[in-house]
């Protein structure tokens, strides 16, 4: 046995399951295992419903550390129905009688990195994260798209002070491009008080255009702005493209880490990884006193982070005019570069770039 192999084989069987009580080997769940001269891999994962997701990221991330091991690819599988993620190479066409896996998402070459912003419940800052993030990455000279995803209320236009259709130019969107962004949303698409009332299919639909059908050139980062909660918006989004990483945006409040916290296990059922949480309207510190006072409660996002493994990314501070600067379609990071705000908002950014870029990309198909 090589020793590639043999540390491969090392790292499997010290990971236990919980449920279990013992470890990936002894309960069977590594099946089909190979690993190249070269270094690459390969192996297929049982895990049921009933098993913790997040052994499958535990055990990827222990491999990578296997000296030698090139390149980590798993087949997921539920031993109770057909395969929900696949990031293997094609092989044969299965006997006839047998259903196929369905295939891969699409390539976007043009894409390095896709990074989805998420919140488990509506008004916690999610989208005024993903605008002003956008603009510091651009700022920092990477190529930059911010795609709102959020049908159901696209604020993404007003916090540009963007309001005109796109044009299309050879069957291709143009984005619109403000602060160095380019952008596109289904506000710029219909009315302002149209209400978006359409099932899976159609926002489906729309995400795969948003996508697809933009003519978004090269780009370093696609930060998308997905709607609250754990809906169509956001397993559209993982099948139609590979995710780099989620960001979860909450408060400090308890109801809204709670709800983060689902928001969370959904991309991590989904094998997309969290890179981190982030606090927004963290305190309120009086500019003339220096007294912090935290109108929404303190530790929410640090407790988020803690049960779920992944860095406190930034604490937003709350600052009055970050909403009304907002509302005028000034984001703060250029308009008060220099508030407290911003300056977080601009930290931010650089740790997000920092995670996005040591995490693995995979290739999460869903069965739904």
């Amino acid at each position: 046995m090589s020793s590639i192999k043999s540390g491969v084989m090392s790292v499997l069987a010290s990971i236990r399951n919980p449920r279990l009580g013992n470890d990936l080997l002894s309960a069977g769940m590594i099946r089909e295992l190979a690993v190249n001269p070269d270094g690459q891999v390969n192996f297929t994962f049982l895990l049921g419903k009933e098993d913790p997701a997040t052994l499958v990221r535990e055990a990827r991330k222990a491999l990578q550390a296997v000296d030698g091991v090139t390149s980590v690819k798993i087949t997921v599988v539920d031993p109770a129905g057909p395969p929900r993620e696949s990031h293997a190479p094609p092989g044969p066409s299965p006997p006839p009688g047998t259903a196929a896996a369905p295939p891969p998402p699409p390539s976007f070459d043009h894409i390095k990195r896709v990074i989805a912003v998420s919140s488990g419940k509506g008004g916690v800052g999610k989208s005024t994260v993903a605008a002003n993030v956008a603009i510091a990455l651009a700022k920092r000279g990477h190529r930059v798209g911010l795609m709102d995803a959020d049908v159901y209320g696209p604020n993404i236009p007003r916090m540009f002070g963007m309001f005109e259709r796109p044009t299309v130019i050879g069957g291709r969107i143009q984005p619109h491009e403000a602060h160095g962004v380019k952008l596109i949303s289904l506000g710029f698409l219909i009315d302002r008080d149209a209400a978006a009332i359409w099932r899976g299919p159609i926002i489906m639909k729309v995400i795969q255009q948003f996508l697809g059908d933009v003519d978004w050139g090269e780009l370093d980062l696609l930060i998308v702005d997905l709607p609250p909660g754990t809906g169509d918006a956001q397993l559209s989004l993982v099948q139609s493209i590979t995710v780099a990483g989620a960001l979860i945006v909450t408060t400090p409040q308890e109801m809204a880490v709670g709800d983060a916290l689902r928001g969370a296990r959904m991309f991590e059922r989904v094998n997309v990884p969290v890179l981190g949480v982030i606090e927004n309207m963290s305190g309120f510190v009086d500019p003339d006193t220096g007294k912090r006072w935290d109108l929404f409660g303190a530790g929410g996002g640090k407790r988020l982070s803690e049960e779920l493994g992944v860095p406190l990314l930034g604490e937003i501070p709350l600052q009055p005019e970050l909403a009304s600067l907002a509302d005028k379609g000034q984001p703060i990071v250029t308009t008060d570069a220099e508030s407290p705000a911003a300056l977080a908002l601009s930290a931010l950014a650089d740790r997000v770039l920092e995670a996005a870029t040591r995490e693995t990309i995979t290739l999460p198909v869903l069965n739904t």
